[in-house]
């Protein structure tokens, strides 16, 4: 029976025109390269899977054991065991004790603000380097740039000395502290200023990958540049401005350094700092810590998810057009 499909296979494949009896030929040997198993592809998705579980089992520790109590269940019978009972205790404290309905209130006070400005700001500039041919466009889209290579913390003295004698009203001040030095503006304009120039490197090699010719023809249209900048550029450039604001607010909203440093009254700083508050008074209760670290966590990750189908198109569409 064998011998006679073998035989039958034979006949038919030798009536076909060369062409077809090529394509054959082709798909078989492909459908082989395929079904053999690659070395380097098992040690690569081994790597991929044992990287993902090293991340995923210290987060999923922190959730597990947030739902615990610390004294009478995680720290008599370890991290790992099952639970004796399952509570929202720590978070209800975590909550009250780190004063979170105000942190989250500055953290938004300084975010919001930071972001809008860096994009819009970095929009515009990468705007007049990119459409626009004038003598110094590459040197100064360079100085932007640059920008980013240098430390902050290199830069902390001189700019707490500058903020420090810098006047500031307290009739547009959140702190009447008569400076800017404690107030939450400072903190918003150190953002702007170190995070535009990513931002403006990014947009700009985006803006690079759109046509001129449409910019001139909204130019002959009658379309200014300003106009030209809000109705045409910038709605091409959505893509690539969801994946920056998308990583542009984990940055802002995971500062630590110079909310701490700028802003001396403990009512002032954003939520990054009540962490430091819990560690310091409930230091050992590692499970009330792990519920303000989830707590904390929750808004990136909520920002994430929802503009996770813009940031993979920006990301995307840049690499296609790169």
């Amino acid at each position: 029976m064998s011998a006679v499909t073998f035989d039958g296979q034979l006949a038919s494949e030798a009536t076909k025109p060369d062409g077809e009896l090529l394509d054959t030929v082709r798909a078989r040997r492909a459908l082989r390269r395929g079904s053999r198993v690659k070395p380097m592809r098992v040690l690569l998705h081994s790597f991929l899977v044992l990287m993902a579980i090293g991340w995923l089992i210290p987060i999923g520790t922190a959730i597990y054991n947030s739902f615990r109590d610390y004294q009478t269940d995680t720290q008599p019978n370890g991290p790992f065991a099952a639970p004796e009972m399952l509570t929202l205790d720590n978070y209800r404290a975590a909550w009250n004790v780190g004063e979170m309905s105000k942190t989250f209130g500055n953290t938004a006070f300084i975010v919001i603000p930071a972001l809008f400005l860096t994009l819009l700001l970095a929009a515009i500039v990468a705007y007049v380097c990119t459409r626009y041919s004038w003598k110094f466009n590459i040197v100064f889209l360079v100085l932007f740039t640059a920008g980013n290579l240098m430390p902050q913390q290199v830069l902390f003295q001189p700019l707490f000395q500058f903020f420090k004698h810098m006047p500031w009203p307290d009739l547009i001040s959140d702190t009447n502290t008569g400076n800017l030095l404690g107030t939450k503006i400072a903190v918003i304009l150190i953002h702007v200023a170190f995070q535009i120039g990513f931002c403006t490197f990014v947009l700009s090699n985006f803006m690079k990958t759109i046509p001129k010719e449409i910019s001139e023809a909204a130019a002959v249209d009658g379309a200014g540049v300003w106009r030209g900048f809000f109705q045409v550029i910038l709605p091409l450039t959505r893509p690539a401005l969801a994946a920056l604001g998308t990583l542009e607010f984990t940055w802002l909203y995971n500062d630590f350094f110079w909310g701490s440093v700028l802003l001396n009254q403990g009512d002032e700083r954003p939520i990054t700092s009540s962490i430091a508050v819990l560690n310091g008074q409930y230091g050992s209760d590692f499970n009330l810590v792990a519920a303000a670290s989830t707590l904390i966590a929750l808004p990136t990750l909520i920002v994430y998810l929802v503009l996770q189908k813009q940031f993979i198109s920006g990301l995307t569409l840049g690499a296609s057009k790169g």
